[in-house]
């Protein structure tokens, strides 16, 4: 194939969706990780699209422009994507985001209604979003890029980016936590995340609040499965299931979800979110080779991946 255009590092949603992007519209590409997709931080994720927890001017376009791909996707089960309708609450009077008010169904809760989930949650609304069954829309971007004449190595470990000068046109930094080191970038800092994985007892509608703190409560169904969550550990390194952790969501979901009590867990799922106080994207020089970074999206990769995957587009040009 010779040289390819850009090389790019990292394969959960940012650098999978990166690679998509530039390998559908011409540029050949090639993607370097040293794990399968189905095997990082993303595919531990919830996942519903949302822009939250994110310090950036850009944070709604990026998350707007998510938002339409993800919706195109829908149609099509082999993706993981689909429009679900659902509940989702705050502990803070104030009501929810301005994003969410613009959401076409969006409607908030009635007294009758939020009476049942108070005094931990004071404000409520529903609305219909994109929910992602994470390691089926990995598996699904995986398969796309290839088929755009993509190619990957997912057994390579990168320990500096010099070792990758002359094998691209442009390097693209998509490793997440692993930026903290490669880079380095000691404002990036790992926030655990631990879910787990039941059959589903029924359940059609997702729940979610809009917490800020160590614990958050979520309930995704996925046809015959259940994503329950989760926690944000800031700073633990562990991926290893934490039973106290699971014990404890468990018993949240069912104290929302009493249909949940008796489902059988099929798998517990752990990540490390790459957190910074902003997203960072941007071109820089590398001895004369384009380096663009982007990394350091938190707990909402997913959310701003398409938007992200277009302003490297943009940079690029």
């Amino acid at each position: 194939m010779g040289r390819p255009d850009f090389l790019v590092v990292g394969a959960g949603v940012t650098g999978l969706t990166t690679a998509v992007y530039l390998a559908e519209r011409q540029y050949s590409v090639h993607l370097v990780a040293d794990r399968l997709p189905t095997r990082t931080t993303s595919a531990a994720a919830g996942a519903s699209w949302g822009p939250y927890l994110v310090n950036d001017p850009e944070m709604i376009h990026w998350s707007d422009v998510t938002l339409k791909a993800l919706e195109s996707l829908c149609g099509d089960p082999r993706t993981g994507v689909r429009l679900v309708s659902g509940l989702e609450v705050s502990g803070d009077a104030g009501g929810p985001p301005e994003w969410a008010k613009k959401i076409r169904d969006y409607q908030p809760c009635s007294e009758e209604e939020l009476d049942t989930y108070r005094p931990r949650y004071e404000t409520g609304w529903r609305y219909t979003i994109p929910l992602l069954d994470m390691p089926v829309y990995l598996d699904y971007l995986t398969r796309r890029f290839r088929a755009a004449g993509g190619t990957a190595d997912f057994h390579r470990h990168v320990a500096s980016f010099d070792d990758l000068l002359g094998e691209a046109g442009c390097l693209i930094n998509c490793t997440g936590v692993g930026a903290r080191d490669l880079v380095p970038d000691d404002s990036v800092f790992p926030v655990r995340g631990q879910l787990l994985v039941v059959e589903n007892p029924g359940l059609e509608e997702f729940f979610q609040d809009n917490g800020y703190g160590e614990d958050l409560t979520y309930i995704f169904p996925h046809g015959s499965h259940v994503v329950l969550g989760g926690c944000a550990t800031e700073y633990a390194e562990s991926w290893a299931p934490a039973e106290d952790t699971a014990r404890r969501i468990f018993e949240r979901c069912v104290s929302i979800r009493p249909k949940l009590s008796g489902a059988t867990v099929i798998e517990h799922r752990v990540g490390l979110r790459p957190s910074r106080k902003e997203v960072r994207l941007e071109l820089t020089d590398l001895n004369g080779t384009p380096l663009i970074h982007n990394y350091g999206h938190g707990s909402v990769g997913v959310s701003l991946s398409w938007g992200c995957a277009e302003t490297v587009g943009h940079l690029i040009e």
